[in-house]
Order: structure tokens, then C-alpha cells, then sequence
């Protein structure tokens, strides 16, 4: 999708799946899509690649090994690195990095890296949308709203000035997405605990 970037959000540790945070999540094995068995992480930013073929990931510092280990994954796989110094304040602040580092792009889509079964028909379907002239648009599966989400260009400075933990839905609450109805399942797993990855295939 020309001009449409695709925003991977990687920087999360994964509280709820080990408060200890000895296990990063995002190097788990994905249990379900088309790449099922590779890291969550890898799995995400592959569908996202497919679709769009631009990708941010969106990572923490490399101060550990499996941040390290994340950061060449996503680096090997094609997508640009984005490392935001901000992580820690939330998914908001993450946004915010990775729409800053794409300011020339018509528009994002934006992806949860723990959420390895979205199909890249939803992906491009909510790019298309976009290009069709909509401001936001997002993934339904039935009468729920899943990911991924998307942006356009005109949203550009409510997104830059996103920090902390809500994500966009100030954004979203000001310009309600656009439907855009798809029959894949996979826009609604999104993996939170260690039983959601043993259950979900």
C-alpha cells in the first residue's frame, strides 16, 4: 500500500504474562496463523511486511539479551528499528515514537507485536480504507472492534503528542474508526498470559 507505513508495537515487557519479567513474552512461539511457531514479535512483524511492506518496529533499548535478540529479529526480518527512550511510560509513548520517526507517510497502520495471527488481507483492507479517504479505520470481526488500527496523515500531531499507557483512544474517541468488516479471527487474539498461548491455537 503506497505510502502507508506499517507500526509495529514492540516495546512492551509483557507484565501480566510474567510479572517477574524474566520471560519476554514477544520471544514466545505464536500459536496460531500463518507463522505459527516463531517468535510472537516475528510472526506479527511478518504479516505487517506482507501487507505493507514499510514497518517501524517499535522496541525498548537493547539493554538485555532478549532485547537484543528482539531487536535482530525485527531488524532481520526488514523492519526498521525505531528504540524509544519513552517505553516505559506506555503504549501511548511507543505510538507516539513510531509515528514521529514516519512523519512523511500517508498514513499508519498500527499492530500489536503479541497478536501473530492477523491476517495480511486485514491489514491491507484497513490501508485501503485509508487511502479511500477515511481518517481512521479499524478491523471488526463481527460486532468487535480488534486490531490492526489505522491513522491517517491528517491525525499526524494528535499522534506525535500521544504518552502513556492508553494507546490512541483519545484519538479514536475524537474520530470514531471507520468498520472494516473481515472474516479472520485473528484480529481479536491478542496473547496476554502464558494459558492464552497454550489455548489459542
Amino acid at each position: 500500500m503506497e505510502g502507508i507505513v506499517g507500526i509495529l508495537l514492540a516495546a512492551g515487557v509483557g507484565q501480566r504474562f510474567d510479572p517477574s519479567g524474566r520471560r519476554l513474552k514477544l520471544l514466545e512461539p505464536a500459536p496460531a496463523g500463518p507463522h505459527a511457531g516463531v517468535p510472537l514479535a516475528l510472526a506479527s512483524a511478518r504479516n505487517l511486511l506482507q501487507a505493507l511492506g514499510t514497518v517501524c518496529a517499535v522496541v525498548r533499548p537493547p539493554d538485555d539479551a532478549s532485547q537484543q535478540r528482539l531487536h535482530a529479529l525485527l531488524g532481520d526480518a526488514g523492519c526498521q528499528l525505531v528504540i524509544c527512550e519513552r517505553a516505559h511510560e506506555g503504549m501511548g509513548s511507543s505510538l507516539a515514537c513510531g509515528v514521529q520517526a514516519s512523519a512523511t507517510a500517508a498514513g499508519w497502520v498500527i499492530a500489536l507485536a503479541d497478536m501473530p495471527a492477523i491476517e495480511p488481507g486485514s491489514i491491507r483492507a484497513v490501508a485501503q480504507a485509508l487511502h479511500e479517504g477515511y481518517d481512521t479505520a479499524a478491523a471488526f470481526f463481527g460486532e468487535r472492534r480488534g486490531h490492526p488500527v489505522g491513522f491517517a496523515n491528517s491525525l499526524y500531531a494528535e499522534l506525535a503528542a500521544l504518552s502513556g499507557d492508553d494507546g490512541a483512544r483519545s484519538v479514536l474517541a475524537m474520530q470514531p474508526p471507520h468498520r472494516v468488516s473481515v472474516a479472520d479471527r485473528g484480529v481479536l487474539l491478542d496473547l496476554d498470559t502464558p494459558d492464552g498461548l497454550k489455548t489459542s491455537s
